[in-house]
């Protein structure tokens, strides 16, 4: 069970549960401790936003969310050079314009999120008042069941994925 969902891009939603995409990258709105970063929950479920999409993204009817897939954080790391970020290309379903904007948004990096991905039951969720906004983290009124959830990869490809991704980031 979690009561926890991440606001991201509905497309990026669409590759992570697709499997063409194993990381999400981020410049904020996730809380630092101890003067180290964590995202606030280990897992999530994702929460598809609309705001910035294009018309092809398919949407679920006004008034909703619909939530399918959830992810446990594997790693997190801070890419302090924009050409770390630009090497992880194809990876991730962001244009290089994009990444240089938000690399550069106040202060330079980004965060990676390494993520193994579920595909868990369909939930129809009632957005409601405090879901809105530009805030990462929304905690449902109810809890949504990940019984009989399986990965988006099989363990192998994703171990490969994830490897991948950490050397791609040490190597810049």
């Amino acid at each position: 069970m979690l009561n926890v969902a991440f606001k991201e891009w509905a497309g990026i939603c669409a590759k992570l549960a697709s499997g063409e995409q194993s990381l999400i990258l981020r410049k904020g709105g996730i809380a630092e401790e101890a003067g180290e970063f964590r995202p606030e929950h280990p897992r999530f479920w994702l929460y598809p936003t609309y705001f910035h999409e294009p018309a092809d993204v398919e949407r679920p009817p006004p008034g909703t969310v619909i939530l399918s897939h959830w992810v446990e954080v594997a790693a997190v790391e801070y890419a302090e050079r924009l050409e770390q970020i630009l090497h992880l290309r194809g990876l991730h379903g962001w244009t290089e314009a994009t990444i240089r904007q938000r690399f550069d948004y106040r202060s330079p990096g980004l965060y990676v999120l390494t993520l193994k991905v579920f595909r868990g039951s369909r939930h129809t969720v009632i957005e409601s008042p405090e879901y809105a906004g530009c805030k990462t983290w929304v905690h449902l009124a109810e809890p949504l069941s990940t019984e009989g959830s399986t990965p988006v990869l099989a363990e192998g490809t994703w171990a490969i994925v994830a490897e991948e991704i950490a050397e791609r980031l040490k190597h810049y």
